[in-house]
């Protein structure tokens, strides 16, 4: 034990070891790391490729050198789900039954789709006001660039961040605006 210093209120201290303070640190903070590497190490499976574009783990070495699979080092495989497949009445899958997406979808008769078009237009006009209505008020309140000060606003910066603030949302409010009447008048109702 190293030698501890005697103090006249007869506290004993011992002496300040900073080097093994540190390692003892970081061990503590790298050992669940090395844990948790651990664990994912013993858990992985070689992932085979076999003919037919198959990618599995569920075959032991030999099953899949009898299939003709070739192992996979290195890189991540991604997974995405297909569409699946339903059956229709005869038997046939619902892509082999029409010739494309339209051919299974429903017909819409011509008055509800005229239906269809006025609630669209409506929503959009509607939209549309609401946006201006909202775009005006923005202008009103950043009055070209210089907008009221408030009394929060001693530091002139904070100024400066409130009034790049506004005139960014002024820029969207007038981008939005104008997607809503491009939309508009290819329905043919331009404002």
């Amino acid at each position: 034990m190293p030698s501890m210093t005697v103090l006249p209120f007869s506290v004993q201290v011992p002496p300040r070891r900073p080097a093994l303070r540190h390692a003892a640190t970081l061990w503590l903070l790298a050992a669940p790391l090395l844990l948790v590497a651990g664990e994912a190490q013993a858990q992985d499976k070689p992932v085979y490729r076999c003919p037919g574009n198959l990618y599995t783990d569920a075959l032991s070495p030999k099953e899949a050198q009898s299939r003709g699979c070739k192992t996979l080092d290195g890189a991540p495989i991604t997974v995405i789900q297909g569409p699946s497949s339903q059956r229709t009445q005869g038997g046939q899958s619902e892509r082999a039954a029409g010739s494309g997406a339209g051919a299974t979808a429903p017909k819409v008769t011509s008055d509800e789709q005229r239906a269809r078009d006025a609630d669209r237009r409506r929503i959009l006009e509607a939209e549309l006001r609401k946006e201006e209505e909202a775009l005006a008020a923005l202008q009103k309140e950043f009055n070209n660039g210089e907008p009221e000060r408030r009394g929060d606003e001693r530091n002139y910066q904070k100024y400066m961040d409130r009034v790049s603030a506004m005139r960014d949302a002024v820029t969207r409010k007038e981008a939005d605006v104008a997607a809503l009447r491009r939309e508009l008048a290819a329905l043919g109702s331009a404002r």
